[in-house]
């Protein structure tokens, strides 16, 4: 069992009770926090913000075999635990999160946070301040009367500037709900959260070998039958064209695609591999930024095993 370690080149020990496998998209990072879950007595918690939905299986590149290993299941959490209907947000990940890592830990277990969803790891691990905030009829009704342009003002003196991404703004109704949550937490401290303290590890990929991988990926998701399924969860399933554009990048393309809305289907996929492109290089910014900010991430070349397995092995054999 591990419990605690030390994470190495800061100017103090620090001990970690966590490791945290991040990376941009099609980096490899699941597959090496399966592995080092294995071989750690480790479980896996994603920090994916489309993985925590039920039906979102090829898009959101949930492969669930990845996680056996040797013919043993490595354990994992927090994904297909949300129904679309319901919109997840990073407070509902948060508390998710502290409770599965809570439980994994009274397991005797290691917790590995594994994904590329940036403001979902900064809550696990940097614990942002939220609390559960009641709905507010009063405060619904003075909003409504306001324009689009003045809820967003609002929202933006509610947080004080800070605005931790642009989902924030993307419909009325989540604005009005986010200046309830913020207006709530002004005057409510939130409970106390565990004490997280992660050894982090990130993968990192030459930027041209990376767009290979998210092409060959891409291409092996439509052989597995990608638009199949999002046509299923409209026709079948009778969830909206405008909640499936509303989970971005695979999910939107293909719904416009599906509406006729992509062009053809080489030039859907084309557009497509380029906005993931985009995508994995904002997450890459995302990380750095969280460098800048105090989290020490521990780049492993190509998600490479033995590499990621020597930096544990070495904090262990200092603690």
């Amino acid at each position: 069992m591990v419990q605690g370690v030390i994470i190495l080149g800061m100017s103090q020990s620090v001990l970690f009770n966590a490791l945290v496998v991040l990376g941009p998209t099609a980096s490899g990072k699941t597959r090496l926090g399966v592995h080092l879950a294995r071989t750690f007595n480790g479980e896996i918690l994603s920090a994916d913000s489309r993985q925590v939905y039920r039906g979102l299986d090829i898009g959101s590149g949930k492969d669930l075999s990845e996680y056996e290993l040797d013919g043993v299941r490595v354990p994992y959490h927090l994904i297909d635990i949300v129904d679309l209907d319901y919109e997840f947000n990073v407070f509902d990940y948060q508390q998710r999160f502290y409770e599965a890592f809570e439980q994994i830990c009274a397991r005797g277990a290691l917790p590995v946070l594994v994904g590329g969803t940036g403001l979902y790891l900064e809550a696990a691990v940097r614990g942002y301040r939220m609390v559960a905030a009641p709905r507010n009829d009063a405060l619904r009704a003075e909003l409504e009367e306001m324009t689009d342009s003045e809820i967003v003002a609002r929202l933006v003196a509610a947080k004080q500037g800070r605005l931790h991404n642009t989902t924030d703004l993307e419909s009325r109704d989540r604005i009005i709900r986010e200046i309830e949550i913020a207006e709530y937490a002004r005057d409510h401290e939130p409970p106390p959260a565990p004490d997280v303290r992660p050894l982090v590890l990130g993968t990192l990929w030459d930027r041209a070998e990376l767009r290979r991988r998210i092409l060959v990926r891409l291409k092996e998701r439509f052989d597995a039958g990608m638009l199949d399924e999002v046509r299923h969860l409209h026709d079948d399933l009778h969830y909206s064209w405008e909640r499936l554009e509303r989970l971005g990048l695979e999910y939107r393309f293909m719904a416009e695609y599906l509406q006729g809305k992509g062009g053809n289907r080489n030039d859907m996929v084309q557009k497509l591999w380029s906005a993931i492109c985009q995508f994995a290089k904002r997450q890459e910014t995302w990380f750095r930024r969280m460098e800048r900010n105090g989290t020490q991430i521990h780049w492993i070349p190509r998600g490479d095993f033995n590499v990621a397995k020597a930096v544990v092995e070495a904090a262990l054999k200092h603690a």
